[in-house]
């Protein structure tokens, strides 16, 4: 998660500051460490470093160098480190050091970001700071409602030998305990225990004990961060954001190859917390326009993770605590409230899958939900793996070339009988290798052949043409002629495709006159042949991930596999648009694969895009937008395509009534008018008549509003809006 507010704030704050840092930054490269902060705060560090307060003091004045200070006693290795470092005297660090690191991981979680039907919306890092309590961003869990449908999720993280260890997920608690901070960007929330008496309680995982004291961090000292990046398994930063600024509120620190991400802990050396890892300072180019980590624009859908950061920036967590306990709360609130500062942390063993002999758990990855409950997977002889939904789905990895749908899956019910699944999985290619080649040849002969045979025939066209709507009567109501359009696309349409534009849309049926590809909303060709091989390059990426989970699953819920399957295909997306977005009609066939509205388009336009409804902005030509067009909040106006992309919703509404909703978030009726627009303003092209002339020949119907553009004015496609 993201907050484009929160980001320019940030950068408002860093610009402000440029000559105080500058002069900082100067000392830090030219000075011992003990010069460059206040002789207060380095007061305040050596004392809590160990140090008498009046040697503290001596030495911050320069009373007593550095050098003739006397070494603290009964000073953990970690304040012995942080001791010889701030002197100047050593930069080396005991091994305790990265064990007590791996103790404060576990309180660390990902957020999963849900919304009232429980479908992940996106990802944040937060971390236990009491037994009940976990903090984040304002801007991961903004309000109670939000927090209500959200949840932690604990050990999603390898273990020592590579292999995924057992995660934990809770539901949060708002109810019992919220409060948060736009200013400080800033959430605190409850956690609720799964209500299994069997089941690990929310306390087992630890939590970082939260320090109102100033002097945890000099201004040159190096911070770690522990963090699930962009919804990523937990990673570290470590020692690689020095502290290069102190502001009221706020730190940062300059990394050149690990930013933070939202709600992740900044620690010092002693692990201790010393800031709320929130946002940053972003590369942009002469435009303004913000960098990804390719010195490319970078889009929303790309993530946080994805941005090229210049500095990062937290919320000091002295003045997080500060405002905590400032606020107003209930008396069992309170009590919540004082476990962050008086309930002391648990001491683990920091392998937490390991035996004492140091062997390793042979338990792979797996959650544990109240909310979702487990389901046992069972492997079978012929290369299928069973999940118990409650009744059986056979999901099959080999020849076949894909994973069992919900609409297809018969499953095995508590009788023996054959049923239909109920559960939603989500279907996503998993071919087999050696199906694979044989039809990425195929498709590059395809491809090939393209060079000698007739772009458009339009002869055979007309005639085709003639003969598809042959006695369909000449005077219709409005009404009359949607059902009898809709009704004959249905009919004829004989052949339904799965989707995979690899095969059924770039070889052939979307390529231009000069037989590129171009991304129907950027208007950016591109060379068919790399686009069919990037897009099996992908299905083989996920299928190497899809088995890796099936065979380390021991086991998984029906609602985690249609999470992973989705977030696979988020994270590994086709170079090819849905006019129509798959969340509105739950990316079911023959919807996903019908090839007229299928087109050509760089995953980072479809990532810009989304599930956004068409708008079309007044300052459109005037405004700032990106090269795929311009977005703001349910509106979005390509660059290129926009008589196309009516024209394919169109048939859209005339084949498949129902499935678009008449909501804002959708196509509430008024904005029909807009594909209207677009339709009469860009008439059909040659490109769109060979498209209509190939797709018939691949699934038998075609789109009447590219043969009969006037027909357009006298359908009444409000009609095929759902409630």
């Amino acid at each position: 998660m993201i907050d484009l507010t929160v980001i320019s704030e940030t950068e408002e704050r860093y610009a402000e500051r440029k000559a105080v840092r500058d002069a900082t930054v100067r000392k830090i490269e030219t000075k011992p460490m003990i010069e460059v902060d206040t002789p207060e705060r380095v007061e305040k560090r050596m004392t809590r470093l160990g140090f008498s307060q009046e040697t503290a003091k001596a030495v911050s004045l320069g009373e007593v160098a550095p050098e003739e200070a006397p070494e603290p006693r009964g000073v953990t290795d970690l304040g012995t480190a942080a001791f010889e470092r701030v002197l100047g005297r050593s930069d080396l660090l005991g091994v305790s050091y990265l064990e007590r690191g791996l103790t404060v991981a576990r309180a660390v979680a990902r957020i999963r970001i849900r919304d009232d039907r429980g479908r992940i919306r996106g990802f944040g890092t937060g971390f236990l700071v009491s037994p009940r309590l976990l903090l984040t961003n304002n801007h991961v869990l903004g309000n109670a409602q939000v927090a209500s449908f959200s949840q932690a999720e604990f050990n999603f993280q390898d273990d020592t030998r590579g292999r995924p260890l057992t995660t934990t997920i809770f539901d949060l608690d708002p109810q019992t305990f919220f409060l948060t901070d736009r200013a400080l960007d800033y959430s605190l929330v409850a956690v609720r225990d799964n209500g299994d008496a069997n089941a690990r309680p929310v306390k087992s995982f630890g939590w970082c004990q939260l320090i109102e004291a100033e002097g945890k961090i000099l201004l040159g000292e190096y911070a770690s961060i522990i963090q699930h990046p962009n919804g990523e398994a937990k990673q570290l930063a470590m020692r690689e954001n020095q502290v290069i600024d102190l502001l009221e509120d706020f730190m940062h620190y300059k990394t050149d190859t690990s930013p933070g991400s939202s709600g992740s802990a900044v620690f010092n050396d002693q692990w201790e917390v010393v800031a709320l890892h929130h946002s940053g300072v972003p590369e942009r180019d002469a435009q303004g326009r913000i960098l990804n980590t390719d010195k490319k624009v970078w889009t929303e859908a790309q993530g946080e993770g994805k941005i090229a950061w210049r500095a990062n920036e937290g919320a000091r967590i002295s003045r997080v605590i500060k405002h905590i306990k400032n606020q107003n709360l209930t008396s069992a609130q309170r009590l919540l409230r004082s476990e962050i500062f008086e309930a002391t942390p648990p001491v683990f063993n920091v392998f937490p899958n390991e035996s004492s002999e140091g062997t390793t758990s042979r338990s792979p990855r797996r959650e544990t939900s109240a909310a979702a409950g487990g389901f046992g997977a069972v492997a079978g002889p012929d290369g299928s793996v069973s999940w118990t939904i409650p009744v059986t789905l056979s999901v099959r990895v080999g020849a076949l070339g894909g994973v069992v749908t919900s609409a297809d899956a018969v499953a095995t019910d508590a009788t023996g009988g054959s049923t239909t699944s109920p559960a939603t999985v989500t279907s996503v290619s998993v071919p087999d290798d050696s199906v694979e080649q044989a039809e990425l040849r195929t498709a590059l002969a395809e491809l090939e052949a393209a060079k000698s045979k007739p772009y458009f025939d339009e002869k055979k066209d007309k005639a085709d043409r003639d003969a598809y709507y042959k006695g369909l009567p000449g005077t219709l109501s409005a009404a009359k002629l949607y059902d009898t359009l809709g009704d004959l696309l249905r009919k004829t349409h004989k052949n339904k495709p799965k989707y995979k534009p690899a095969t059924n849309v770039y070889p052939w049926v979307d390529l231009q006159p000069n037989l590129k590809l171009k991304s129907v909303y950027s208007g950016v060709e591109f060379d068919p042949q790399e686009l069919i091989q990037e897009d099996f390059r992908i299905d083989q990426e996920r299928a190497a991930r899809f088995r890796e989970m099936v065979a380390t699953e021991a086991v998984v819920g029906a609602e985690r596999m249609a999470e992973e399957l989705d977030l696979l295909e988020a994270q590994l997306p086709y170079n090819c648009e849905h006019v129509v977005p798959q969340s509105w009609f739950g990316k079911r066939e023959p919807m996903r694969g019908d090839i007229h509205h299928l087109f050509a388009c760089e995953s980072g336009c479809n990532s810009f895009r989304g599930n956004i409804p068409y708008f079309d902005f007044a300052d459109f030509e005037e405004a700032i937008r990106e090269a795929c067009g311009k977005r703001e909040t349910n509106r979005f106006e390509p660059s290129a395509g926009k008589g196309a992309v009516a024209r394919a919703t169109f048939y859209f509404l005339l084949r498949y009534p129902g499935e678009i909703n008449a909501v804002d978030s959708e196509y509430p009726p008024e904005r029909l008018k807009i594909l209207l627009k677009w339709h009469t303003t860009n008439p059909v092209s040659q490109y769109e008549r060979h498209r209509n002339q190939a797709i018939f020949a691949a699934q038998g119907n075609r789109n009447p509003l590219i043969d009969f553009p006037q027909w357009a004015k006298k359908i009444d496609f409000k009609r095929g809006l759902g409630g």
